[in-house]
């Protein structure tokens, strides 16, 4: 007598229910974030979005990005709330887009997980569609692929990517940017999604747990690190359109903290010295850098310390950049200005990621 085999694909741990279940539970979240140009809606191979206006442009240029969130996602896990960390990920991979000029179009995402628990799937779900909707992006497609035996029942990573569109002769950086040019800081919500490797062993070392209070910190550690990235590309793309050929190059200061992303869009053979007295980081930052005793100055490589994005403008319409920033909602002020002339660059960061831009150093005292 031959038995009836039981070794299915769930009983493998994979549960193509549960999956099929968190797709109808992030639908109308994803759906929200669907404009005219989204052709076939949800569910299908690939997402189709529907691009004629681009005929219309002089020169269009499609913009592309991917990235993560890093280990922010094992402070989500370790308290239970999976929300925000969406957000992050559009945070990441969108408002690098809008650095060189582009109105983002369309983004997909990727959840690799343990377990397929179809709620958390769809707060994470939910939490990109957030960050898609305040940014103008469709949510055009994605995918959740249940990986039993490689990552932990409760274990999940997240990714994403997005296109946008811009045109030749508007593209930013840092070939428009020259002498004289004023950097304008723009403030940040926290953290945003980098550094998160250091957080977690200085926590470590201190024996602070994640669902802990901390005075200092102003909240449960959690909650308090989980602070959603700023999303600046729709306030951005405003403020290009209100003050045209303003703004010359844009930086998003994320992995490798404040002088080599600001370098990095800087031409060859410049300089900025940023000036810290003119902001005060947050106190996240300055009650981390006490409790794993550092100076903020020795952790401005890893983390932004309060600014999230540099806009380099034209000297003329600083102000009017800053103060039309500020209408949107987003704190800015200038740090320094750009100049060609001799220097010996001692202490300068030049360049980064491969791009041979111009140099950067923070002089002064944090305020």
């Amino acid at each position: 007598m031959t038995e009836t085999p039981t070794n299915s694909y769930r009983d493998a741990g994979v549960d193509t229910a549960a999956g099929d279940l968190a797709v109808e539970l992030m639908k109308s979240a994803v759906s929200a974030t669907h404009g005219p140009g989204v052709v076939g809606g949800v569910g299908g191979f690939a997402g189709l979005f529907d691009v004629s206006f681009l005929k219309e442009f002089r020169k269009p240029l499609l913009a592309t990005s991917t990235d993560g969130v890093g280990t922010k996602v094992a402070i989500a896990q370790a308290i239970d709330k999976h929300d925000t960390i969406g957000i992050d990920l559009v945070g990441m991979v969108v408002d690098d887009i809008v650095v060189v000029g582009a109105k983002p179009l369309v983004m997909t995402d990727y959840i690799a997980c343990g377990r397929v628990e179809p709620a958390r799937i769809a707060d994470i779900v939910a939490g990109i569609a957030r960050g898609c909707s305040a940014t103008g992006t469709a949510l055009v497609g994605g995918e959740t692929a249940e990986h039993p035996g490689l990552l932990g029942p409760d274990d999940y990573d997240v990714a994403g990517a997005a296109v946008g569109a811009v045109e030749a002769d508007e593209l930013l950086g840092a070939d428009r940017v020259g002498d004289g040019d004023v950097v304008v800081a723009m403030e940040s919500s926290g953290l945003h999604s980098n550094g998160f490797s250091l957080v977690r062993s200085i926590l470590r070392t201190a024996g602070l747990e994640f669902t802990a209070h901390s005075d200092d910190l102003g909240g449960m550690v959690g909650e308090v690190l989980l602070e959603p990235t700023r999303l600046y590309t729709t306030p951005l793309l405003d403020t290009i359109a209100q003050h045209p050929g303003a703004i010359h190059s844009l930086s998003h200061v994320t992995g490798g903290g404040i002088a080599a992303n600001l370098a990095r869009v800087l031409p060859l053979g410049s300089w900025v010295e940023v000036e810290r007295s003119t902001w005060s980081p947050a106190p996240v930052f300055q009650t981390l850098a006490e409790m794993g005793s550092f100076t903020l100055e020795s952790v401005e490589g890893t983390w932004n310390l309060g600014i999230g994005m540099f806009a380099v403008v034209d000297a003329r319409a600083a102000d009017a950049v800053v103060a039309t920033l500020g209408a949107a909602g987003i704190r800015s002020w200038a740090v320094g200005s750009v100049s060609t002339a001799a220097h010996p660059l001692d202490g300068f960061e030049q360049g980064a990621k491969g791009v041979d831009g111009g140099a950067v150093k923070l002089v002064g005292t944090y305020s």
